[in-house]
């Protein structure tokens, strides 16, 4: 008789989970951030003279 639940497929699902949390808020993250690190990189590029 058994007294626990069979959990194999458990600790992946929970992985698949975090993973995805994960990749939600980078492209979260870089969607509020990326215009203003672009513009960040532009005025650096336009203060090297010859540029």
């Amino acid at each position: 008789m058994r007294f626990h639940k069979d959990e194999h497929g458990q600790g992946l699902a929970e992985y698949g989970i975090i993973i995805l949390l994960v990749g939600i808020a980078v492209v979260a993250a870089l969607a509020l951030l990326g215009p203003a690190v672009g513009n960040l990189y532009s005025s650096v590029v336009t203060g090297f003279p010859g540029y």
